[in-house]
């Protein structure tokens, strides 16, 4: 089927009526007696299938403008300017094909994230043989191969080689993102430039990939209250132009004017502008790694006044790091770092790969380790390169080697791994959850956007919660709270709407409870994704403040469509009233007041100039050691 073939499909009517005005043309030239009865014949019959609609619409409650187009095209008719009516008609028509034309350009990045979806996967077998099976046939366990340029079919684990896969269509990251053996490999990343062999862990269904396709079709599907709210402006504005026209007509005693005066009170911006921009708002969003699950919630977060946010994996990244290095003096820095990791290495403890993690991020070589005694809650003991290790509390460390641990105190949200060797303290590391590094820049930038209250949810200790907090500047913190306190917290907040940014299991109901809940879905639970009303792909506290942005745009967009169509075609009215613009005119001018309404909703998919900066992605900071004496220790 060729294009044309595919247009005349979908609009049978706007062709018809293109036939319709070339055959009037024609009739014009040889039978301008027939001309009347063909083309306002065609208008009139078209009228009445827009007023039959009109009125089952009606009978179910909904009020629209078609009203408006359908007296036009009777009055244009009736008073004998049949091209005028058949310009009506061309709008009416027309109006589907324009508005599909702006829902494809807003939808264009939501178009390439469907368009990307994996429809089959190579399966490696028993004997090394290739199949290609349907996405929806790969089970749990299939190995598959994804060559370079495809895109992963389901979630999986990396084996074999190290890989790069670019995850721009999941998280918005535009860099190549680098997986070791064993490391998890989203759904829909694309191979990178080299053959990844991907251990299925779920089925298509349950990916991520096709949970984001979920989400992005349901909120195109959604209708924002703003969107309705276009809708009710249907009556007044139906009314004003039919008192308008009224009115023309008496003063003038011609009812051409009141056909003027209708041709131009064009319905197109209040119909089209609104979902316009809001379909090119959601769709940017995408583009920039947050899925906003619906139109109303995107009217919601452009009015938020209170964001409440959870400390651990939102503020902070979620994991310990080790922050600095501490060895006594006599001990180097790096050896102690060595020592303690080649202890840990095997440790399932959750400071264990922290430790691991430092070593590795020096460069160090991990020796291996053996006569390894891991006691529960207090520490390890092992032999490394022939001496005798101890890892972990300091009461554990003085047990083990029978001396005592001087160490300063520590400042809150801090935790001390500390090391023995050979029976004596060598020193020690200290471990913290890293506050984000652009926590507090985002905070700064919700408040530039309207944001007035800023509090912080956690269950951890107060000292704890009232360190991060003076560090990025939140002044309201509410410590120790159980998911069911935190619930109760959002409930009592006066300052409404309340955003609730989270990213754990335990988040999941209060993201439900708040007015718009927000998932740290790149490293967060399922359960906080599903609750989440909107879902940031990528684990960046700044995408958070860049969705408020979007929202408020998206809004200011939509509300200065529809107004400039209204203020456009209110304008024309009052002229046409004057009889200083033809029926004929009037209504060709209609079409560009649609058009002018439609681009400007189409701004949305765009960044205003007042529009605050984006704040970067984090990047997790290296350890440092700081100059330290035995005084300290």
């Amino acid at each position: 089927m060729t294009k044309i073939e595919d247009w005349l499909r979908r609009y049978p009517m706007v062709a018809a009526t293109l036939v319709v005005a070339l055959a009037g043309l024609v009739l014009t030239l040889t039978a301008p007696a027939a001309t009347r009865w063909v083309v306002g014949g065609y208008a009139l019959v078209v009228a009445g299938m827009h007023a039959y609609q009109m009125v089952r619409d009606m009978l179910r409650g909904n009020f629209g403008l078609d009203v408006l187009a359908v007296t036009a095209v009777v009055s244009t008719v009736a008073v004998g300017d049949v091209w005028a009516a058949l310009i009506v008609v061309l709008m009416l028509t027309g109006g589907s094909a324009l508005e599909d034309y702006a829902s494809a350009r807003a939808h264009r990045e939501v178009s390439a994230l469907l368009a990307r979806a994996p429809h089959f996967a190579h399966v490696v077998g028993p004997d090394g043989e290739l199949t290609d099976v349907a996405v929806t046939d790969v089970r749990v366990g299939d190995l598959l191969l994804v060559k370079p340029g495809e895109a992963v079919p389901v979630d999986g684990v990396l084996e074999g080689d190290t890989a790069s896969f670019d995850e721009s269509s999941l998280t918005g990251e535009s860099l190549p993102v680098e997986h070791l053996a064993g490391e998890a490999v989203l759904s829909g990343s694309v191979s990178d430039q080299q053959v990844a062999m991907v251990r299925a862990t779920v089925e298509a269904k349950d990916s991520q990939y096709q949970k984001i396709i979920e989400l992005v079709q349901a909120a195109a599907d959604s209708k924002a209250p703003i969107v309705r709210l276009a809708d009710r402006y249907a009556v007044p504005f139906t009314a004003v132009a039919l008192v308008l026209g009224g009115v023309a007509w008496w003063l003038s005693g011609s009812p051409v004017r009141f056909a003027e005066v209708l041709v131009v009170a064009t319905p197109c911006p209040l119909l089209i502008a609104a979902p316009v921009a809001f379909i090119a708002g959601m769709s940017r969003a995408a583009k920039n790694g947050v899925v906003i699950k619906s139109g109303g919630i995107l009217e919601q977060m452009a009015r938020i006044r209170t964001v409440a946010l959870d400390k651990t994996g939102t503020l902070t990244y979620g994991h310990p790091r080790v922050e600095s290095v501490e060895p006594v003096l006599g001990t180097a820095s790096d050896d102690l770092v060595r020592f303690a990791a080649a202890a840990e290495q095997f440790s399932p403890h959750v400071l264990a790969q922290s430790v691991v993690d430092a070593a590795q991020s020096r460069g160090l070589d991990v020796p291996d380790a053996s006569d390894v005694t891991e006691t529960t809650a207090a520490g390890v003991t092992a032999t490394v390169d022939g001496r005798r290790v101890v890892v972990g509390k300091a009461s554990h460390v003085e047990q083990v080697t029978g001396t005592t641990v001087l160490a300063a105190e520590l400042p809150p949200g801090r935790l001390a791994v500390h090391v023995g060797v050979d029976g004596r303290h060598a020193g020690r590391l200290v471990v913290a959850d890293e506050i984000r590094h652009n926590a507090a820049p985002t905070l700064q930038t919700l408040h530039h956007l309207g944001v007035r209250h800023v509090v912080m949810l956690t269950g951890d200790a107060e000292p704890t919660a009232l360190h991060v907090a003076a560090a990025i500047g939140v002044d309201d913190v509410r410590a120790g709270l159980l998911p069911a306190d935190k619930v109760s917290a959002v409930v009592g907040l006066q300052d409404r709407p309340v955003m609730m940014v989270g990213d754990g299991v335990n988040d999941a109901p209060v993201l439900a409870a708040a007015d718009v809940g927000v998932a740290m879905g790149a490293k967060g639970a399922t359960a906080a994704s599903e609750s989440g009303d909107v879902v940031i792909m990528l684990d960046d506290l700044g995408r958070v403040a860049s969705a408020v942005a979007i929202a408020q745009r998206t809004v200011r967009v939509a509300l200065e469509s529809i107004w400039m169509g209204i203020v456009l075609s209110v304008g024309l009215m009052v002229v046409a009233a004057f009889g200083v613009i033809p029926a004929v005119v009037g209504a060709s001018l209609q079409e560009l007041v649609d058009l002018v309404a439609i681009l400007g909703a189409l701004r949305a998919v765009r960044p205003g100039r007042s529009e605050p900066a984006p704040t970067h992605a984090d990047v997790l900071p290296v350890e440092h050691t700081p100059p330290v004496a035995a005084a300290v220790l």
